[in-house]
């Protein structure tokens, strides 16, 4: 049975969704304050207080988020041959858990090994905890985007809760009560998903039970075979982010054999399927670059908030690390309700943009953002800051790219995929991203500022506005070509929009 077809119970809420969205929208909004409210504080913890040198905490942040957004991958494929999504949601928020409390620990060896936990707990985490939304509506729902984006409103309310407070917390009071503060709210999130599990009916356990409980070495089963290769990870990435150099293999290395992997598999298909995964496939491989431009937020955007961002608003002068990570979510918080609205509005009038369509508005919109932050720079330079609103509104258009794109990836992996492969290819969206993340360090060290001129701003904003103006560019060009590329992709795409 198809169990995107089965009556959930109580399924309808007043809005026309199933409840069961929303206690996926809580358990990911508490697991993504944690995460991103740690992330939020990296950088600038390995700039200020390990007195690591800027390239190299964008070649160590690079790894980490490249990571990430690798393991999903394995973690999907996991979910699909033997976990199912409950399962490996479990495990994955355990292991983050503990990420995040080992991060508090004030002892040298905490800071590598907390982000290895959060790496392989994410993996497992991730992209199964989206697959679970994809479950509760047929493919064709005109609902499913909507959802798509109401799901992505909690993880921005997540976001937003936690790159403010817990950025409030490292950069003001300590940064391992910041780090400690996020991992109380992954236990938040992990208590929601455990009670709320139960209402999801059959959706989301084990595809073969049998399998899974089958003993595979010395009577250890197949499940705990699965958790202990997990863990046996851990020590492995610990040893990459002290030779973060050899990641420039690894990551190229697993792209291309993804990529492989995927061509051998969609030839064996039926010439249908087939080309909606040659389709998925394409704006899968331009996600890369929207997420390596997109994720400065994170990184070079971080320290240019705290160096060349007039934060005073009024007598008030703002922590820069909460503003640069409450702004991007904050955004998504606002623009989910019109984008939520937006799609089925336009869908009901035979109006909605396809999907490859909304990718290529995306870039438009993305680069939009980033030349006004080089606008601004350019119009400032001889204060050497930004004013405050024209960060706030290069935002706006960066987030507005932004909803056109992920929440779409994500309602797009579930159309296009083939059943049995939904969670391989949510999984290999992020790894997109971690690809896309990657590329994001190697570019936020083109803006390493030198040491010498850090505390000037008028020396270090030209070194921002050059490469603020390149992205600005290079993603509006990229969005022409995508606009080239649409007729060919709705072919691909047969009757899915």
């Amino acid at each position: 049975m198809d169990l995107t077809d089965a009556k959930l119970p109580e399924e309808q809420t007043s809005t026309g969704h199933p409840k069961q969205l929303y206690m996926l929208f809580f358990a990911e909004m508490w697991e993504r304050f944690s995460f991103y409210g740690m992330k939020a504080l990296l950088l600038a913890y390995m700039v200020t207080e390990l007195k690591f040198d800027e390239p190299k905490g964008y070649a160590i942040l690079g790894s980490y988020a490249a990571l990430v957004y690798t393991m999903p991958m394995f973690g999907g494929m996991m979910a699909d041959k033997f976990l199912g999504f409950r399962k490996a949601v479990l495990f994955g928020g355990i292991l983050m858990t503990i990420g995040h409390l080992v991060l508090a620990v004030p002892e040298d060896w905490s800071f590598f090994y907390g982000m290895a936990f959060i790496i392989c707990g994410n993996g497992f985490f991730k992209p199964n905890i989206s697959s679970l939304v994809g479950t509760l509506y047929a493919d064709n729902d005109p609902r499913k985007d909507s959802a798509f984006s109401i799901f992505y409103m909690g993880i921005n309310i997540g976001a937003a809760l936690g790159g403010l407070l817990c950025g409030y917390v490292g950069q003001q009071i300590n940064w391992h009560y910041g780090f400690g503060l996020a991992g109380i709210f992954m236990i938040a999130g992990l208590v929601v998903f455990y009670i709320g599990s139960k209402t999801l009916s059959e959706r989301g356990l084990p595809p073969q039970p049998e399998v899974l409980k089958q003993g595979l070495f010395l009577g250890i089963s197949r499940e705990v075979i699965i958790y202990l290769s997990a863990l046996a990870l851990i020590p492995v990435i610990v040893a990459l982010f002290h030779r973060y150099e050899i990641m420039d293999f690894i990551m190229f290395g697993l792209g291309a054999m993804a990529l492989f992997y995927i061509l051998f598999v969609a030839f064996q298909l039926e010439k249908l399927e087939r080309n909606k995964l040659f389709a998925a496939l394409v704006m899968i491989i331009f996600s890369t670059m929207f997420w390596a431009f997109y994720e400065q937020n994170a990184g070079s955007l971080n320290l240019f908030a705290m160096r060349n961002v007039d934060m005073r608003l009024g007598d008030v002068n703002l922590p820069a690390l909460s503003v640069n990570n409450f702004l991007p979510p904050a955004w998504v918080i606002v623009l989910s309700f019109f984008f939520a609205w937006l799609w089925p509005a336009l869908n009901r009038r035979n109006m909605e943009p396809s999907t490859p369509l909304k990718f290529a508005f995306s870039f438009l919109l993305l680069g939009i953002g980033f030349y006004l932050f080089y606008f601004a720079c350019t119009m400032n330079e001889e204060v050497g800051l930004i004013p405050l609103y024209a960060f706030i509104a290069g935002y706006f258009f960066i987030i507005c790219g932004e909803m056109c794109l992920s929440p779409i990836g994500l309602s797009m992996v579930t159309k296009l995929a083939p059943a049995r492969m939904v969670a391989l290819m949510m999984g290999i969206w992020f790894f997109a991203s971690a690809i896309g993340e990657f590329l994001a360090g190697k570019i936020g060290a083109m803006m390493s500022v030198p040491a010498n001129v850090v505390d000037n701003p008028f020396q270090s904003l030209p070194y921002y506005a050059t490469i603020l103006n390149q992205i600005g560019i290079g993603s509006i060009a990229i969005g022409f070509l995508l606009i080239c590329l649409v007729p060919l992709l709705k072919k691909w795409m047969g009757n899915v929009r």
